[in-house]
């Protein structure tokens, strides 16, 4: 009977920790190429999808610069300068689909790497394309770290605690 119950929590917490290794906090290349894989290769859904990522994720920064533009207008404009309208949403979505292709890349947050395909557009030089996606993988490589060893609850919780010290003091 002990080993029964045994091998029940055994299992139980396996099963936590392959769903906690599911729970991401940013959609990377593997959820991008996923898209086309569930697809069933109507390339116009995929589109779909894709474009309405992206719509959502500008809509998303645009909110924030626009929040953060009323409060202080040169630090927004300091964190939202770089461009990611430089090309259309259909050019966007074939560069990315592009740098994906490259599994080194897999990882790196889309987010990300809609301003590393905005940079290639306008031809930023080379070494500062580098220098991004070097301090893009360090970070994401620490998130991913600090959610391995305390989790991603406690992470949010500490955020929100952060946050709500800084409307205090401010």
């Amino acid at each position: 009977m002990k080993k029964i119950l045994l091998t029940i929590i055994l299992s139980s917490l396996l099963f936590c920790q392959i769903i906690e290794k599911q729970n991401k906090l940013l959609w990377d290349g593997s959820d991008w190429k996923q898209i086309s894989n569930r697809a069933d290769v109507d390339t116009e859904s995929a589109y779909r999808i894709k474009s309405a990522y992206l719509n959502g994720v500008l809509d998303g920064r645009l909110y924030y610069y626009l929040k953060a533009w009323g409060e202080k207008q040169a630090f927004a404009d300091s964190i939202y300068g770089d461009r990611v309208d430089y090309m259309t949403t259909r050019e966007t979505i074939r560069q990315l689909d592009q740098f994906y292709q490259d599994n080194l890349m897999s990882y790196v947050p889309v987010v990300s790497a809609i301003i590393i395909v905005h940079m290639h557009a306008e031809q930023i030089p080379k070494k500062i394309i580098n220098d991004y996606v070097d301090q893009t993988k360090f970070w994401i490589n620490q998130i991913t770290l600090d959610m391995q060893s305390r989790g991603m609850h406690e992470l949010l919780k500490d955020k929100q605690k952060r946050s709500a010290e800084r409307k205090i003091n401010n």
